[in-house]
C-alpha cells in the first residue's frame, strides 16, 4: 500500500491535476483584483501583496498542508475526519475540533462555485464590445452553469473527469505562459520573493488586515488537497504541486508586473488584472478555458462534500441519508439531499451578492476556521506518534500565528458578507452537535445485560411448541460492543413484549472503525443453530449494506456447514426448503416519562427532527424493507423522579 501510494506515475499526476487543484488553481482570477480593490497603483501594495501570496503559498500550502499534512494519511486517505479517525480513539474531546472542521469545509463548498463561475464570465467584460454586459446577464448565466453542473452529479463525473486533467493542464501552462509574457513590464517585481516587502506591506498599510484577508484567498484550495489525498497518493500530489505553484507564481508575477506599469492609477470598478494582461484576441479563449476551470474547482468542492457527509454519517455525526453510487468507481457517490442544499445556498449566495468582488467578502472566513481545526487535528496526531514536544509546539506557534492572523483579518469581512458563510457553518455545526449529542444522552440510557443468562429461556422459547413461531431465523441489530451483553430492550422484545419464537436468534453488531475502507466479519456460535452472534467491522468509508452482507455471511456459513437454515416445519424440512428471515428493527421515540434539562430536551426535540429528515433505521443500516418488522419502543433516558401521588380513602358507593 505504501509504495503504490508513494509512487508517482505520469497519468497519477495528469489526475491529480485535475481533481486536486482546481479550487487553489482558480485563485488568480481574484485574488489580485481583491488586493488592489479601489487604491492606487503602487509599488509597495502590490511587490508587498506579492511577497505575501508568495510566502503563503509556501508556507501554508507547501509545508504545512503539502510536506507535514499528508504525511498524516489514514491508510491512503485524508482530510479532516480521516485525520480524527487516527487520532479519536485517544481523546474523545477532538470531536470538537473534526464538527467545526467539517462544518466549516462544507460552508467552503457553498461559496466557491458562485465566486469562481461569476469571475471567470465577468472576464467577458474585458471584450470591447461586451464591456456593457449588464450584470443581471452575468448572473443568469451563472445560474445557468451551477444549475447544469449540480444537475449532472446525478449521472457521476466519471467519463467528465478524465478530461479534467488535460483541461487543467492546459490552466495551468496558460497561467504560466500569460504571467513570463508581462514580467518584463517591470522586473522589479522580482523583489516580491523577498519576505521582507511582505513584512513591510503588514506593518506599514493601514490596511494591512484588509489586504491579508485577500492574500488568504490565495491558498484556500489547501484543505481540499488534503482531502483529495486518498485519490491520487502523496507522491503525485507532491510532483504535481511544483508544476503547479510555479504556474500560480509566474501568473501573480505577470499580473503585478502589469500592475506597476500603471503606477498611480486606479483600475476601472469591473477591470480584473487576470484578464487584462491577456492579448485582445485571446480574452475569449482565455474566458472560455477560465469558465471550465471554474466548473472544475467547482467539481472538485461538490464531489469532496459528498465524501465529507458520507464519512461524517459513519462516524454517526450526521442523520443517515440516502447514497446513491452512479459508477462502479471506488469513491463515486451522490447525495440528493446534500445536492440540493448545496445548490440551494450557491443560488442564494450568486442571488445576494451578485457580483464575484462582493463575494471575496464572505470568500475565507470558514475555511480559515477549517485550517485552525486541522492544525489542532494534526499537532495531536504528532503528540500520539511521540513526536517531541518542542517540534509539536513550534509546529503550533508558527501555524496558529499564521492562521489567526488570517482569521482576524478575515473577521474583518464579517459585516460585508462574511457573516453568511459563519452562519451557515455554525447550522452545520449544529446537526453534526445535535446528532452527536444526542447518541451521549441515549446511551445514558441503554442498558446491557449478560447474554448468558437468557440463553436457556431462549432454548426453552425456542422449543415450546405452544407459542406460534415468529419467524424460522430472528435477527436483531445490536449496539453492544461486548460479545458477552445484549441490550435489555432486545430481550424484552423476544420475552415480554410479544414472545418471539424462532428456531435460530441471530444479533447482528456492527462497528465502524478506524480505517477507511474495512470490510471484514467475525461470527460467535453461542449455542449451535439457535443463538448465533455476527460482528461487521466496517471503514467510515464503507457503505453499510447489512442485508447483502448478512447473506453472504450466512452462505459462507453454510458451505462450512457450520448452520442449518432449513426450514424445521416438517413439510417444508423434507424437500429442503431454506426458513424465512425476520429483522426486528427497534425505533425509538421519546418518552413524555422524561425529567431532561432544557438544553438537553432541546437536543432531544432537536434529534427527533433530523430522524425524520434523514433515512429510517432500516433503510440506514441498508435492510430490505419487506424482511424488517419495526417495534417502537419509548426512549426514557430521564426518568420523572419527584412526582407525587398520594392515595385517599376509597369512596363508599
Amino acid at each position: 500500500m505504501g509504495k503504490n501510494f508513494n509512487k508517482v506515475s505520469a497519468a497519477g499526476l495528469i489526475i491529480a491535476l485535475g481533481i486536486i487543484y482546481g479550487d487553489i488553481g482558480t485563485s488568480p482570477l481574484y485574488v489580485f483584483k481583491a488586493i488592489i480593490g479601489r487604491n492606487y497603483i503602487d509599488e509597495m501594495l502590490v511587490i508587498g501583496g506579492i511577497s505575501c501570496v508568495i510566502w503563503t503559498l509556501t508556507l501554508q500550502t507547501t509545508v504545512k498542508y503539502v510536506i507535514l499534512t499528508l504525511k498524516a494519511d489514514n491508510k491512503g486517505e485524508g482530510g479532516i475526519f480521516s485525520l480524527y479517525a487516527l487520532v479519536r480513539r485517544h481523546a474523545k474531546w477532538t470531536v470538537i475540533f473534526g464538527m467545526i472542521g467539517g462544518a466549516a469545509l462544507l460552508a467552503d463548498g457553498i461559496i466557491t462555485p458562485p465566486i469562481t463561475v461569476s469571475s471567470a464570465i465577468e472576464g467577458l467584460r474585458t471584450l470591447p464590445v461586451l464591456k456593457d454586459l449588464g450584470q443581471d446577464t452575468i448572473v443568469k448565466i451563472v445560474l445557468a452553469i451551477i444549475t447544469l453542473l449540480f444537475f449532472m452529479q446525478q449521472f457521476g463525473t466519471h467519463s467528465i473527469g478524465r478530461m479534467f486533467g488535460p483541461i487543467m493542464f492546459i490552466w495551468f501552462s496558460m497561467l504560466a505562459i500569460l504571467g513570463v509574457s508581462h514580467i518584463a513590464d517591470d522586473l522589479s517585481v522580482l523583489k516580491a520573493f523577498n519576505p521582507y516587502y511582505a513584512i513591510q506591506l503588514l506593518t506599514s498599510e493601514k490596511d494591512a488586515f484588509i489586504i491579508l484577508g485577500a492574500v488568504f484567498l490565495c491558498t484556500t484550495g489547501a484543505e481540499a488537497l488534503y482531502s483529495d489525498l486518498g485519490h491520487c497518493g502523496r507522491g503525485n500530489i507532491r510532483v504535481s504541486w511544483m508544476f503547479v505553484k510555479a504556474a500560480l507564481i509566474l501568473n501573480y508575477l505577470g499580473q503585478g508586473a502589469w500592475l506597476l506599469s500603471k503606477r498611480g492609477t486606479m483600475l476601472d470598478k469591473d477591470a480584473n488584472p487576470f484578464f487584462m494582461i491577456m492579448p485582445e484576441w485571446f480574452v475569449i479563449f482565455g474566458v472560455i478555458i477560465a469558465t471550465i476551470a471554474s466548473v472544475i474547482a467547482s467539481q472538485a468542492l461538490i464531489s469532496g462534500s459528498f465524501t465529507l457527509i458520507s464519512e461524517a454519517m459513519r462516524l454517526n455525526l450526521w442523520p443517515k441519508l440516502k447514497i446513491n453510487y452512479p459508477t462502479e468507481l471506488r469513491g463515486q457517490l451522490f447525495i440528493p439531499g446534500i445536492n440540493i442544499m448545496l445548490y440551494v445556498g450557491c443560488v442564494a449566495i450568486v442571488l445576494i451578492f451578485q457580483e464575484s468582488g462582493r463575494m471575496e467578502a464572505a470568500y475565507g472566513l470558514s475555511i480559515t476556521i477549517c485550517m485552525l481545526m486541522t492544525s489542532c487535528l494534526f499537532a495531536f496526531y504528532l503528540y500520539t506518534r511521540r513526536v517531541k514536544l518542542m517540534w509539536i509546539w513550534l509546529y503550533l506557534a508558527v501555524y496558529l500565528t499564521i492562521e489567526f492572523s488570517f482569521l482576524f483579518a478575515n473577521l474583518v469581512k464579517f459585516m460585508h458578507g462574511g457573516y453568511v458563510t459563519v452562519i451557515v457553518a455554525g447550522g452545520l455545526f449544529l446537526v453534526m452537535f445535535v446528532w452527536f449529542k444526542s447518541r451521549k444522552i441515549k446511551n445514558r440510557y441503554v442498558e446491557f445485560v449478560k447474554l448468558e443468562d437468557y440463553l436457556p429461556i431462549l432454548q426453552e422459547l425456542s422449543n415450546d411448541t405452544m407459542i406460534p413461531k415468529y419467524a424460522t431465523h430472528l435477527i436483531y441489530m445490536s449496539s453492544a460492543d461486548n460479545p458477552k451483553e445484549i441490550e435489555h430492550k432486545i430481550m424484552y422484545s423476544i420475552l415480554n413484549k410479544k414472545p418471539k419464537r424462532a428456531d435460530i436468534y441471530w444479533f447482528v453488531h456492527v462497528d465502524v472503525v478506524d480505517e477507511p475502507y474495512l470490510s471484514e466479519y467475525s461470527v460467535q456460535t453461542i449455542i449451535p443453530n439457535e443463538v448465533i452472534r455476527v460482528e461487521f467491522r466496517l471503514g467510515f468509508r464503507v457503505e453499510q449494506r447489512i442485508n447483502l452482507m448478512f447473506r453472504m455471511v450466512v452462505e459462507d456459513m453454510v458451505r462450512n456447514k457450520e448452520v442449518n437454515i432449513t426450514s424445521r416445519y416438517e413439510s417444508l424440512s423434507k424437500n429442503n426448503v431454506v426458513g424465512d428471515f425476520s429483522f426486528i428493527v427497534m425505533e425509538k421515540f421519546l418518552s413524555h416519562d422524561n425529567d431532561l434539562p432544557l438544553h438537553e430536551r432541546l437536543v432531544m426535540r432537536m434529534y427527533f427532527i433530523l430522524k425524520k429528515i434523514g433515512l429510517s433505521e432500516e433503510r440506514g443500516f441498508g435492510l430490505d424493507s419487506s424482511y424488517v418488522t419495526i417495534e417502537k419502543f419509548p426512549l426514557v433516558v430521564a426518568p420523572v423522579t419527584n412526582l407525587t401521588l398520594k392515595r385517599v380513602a376509597d369512596r363508599s358507593y
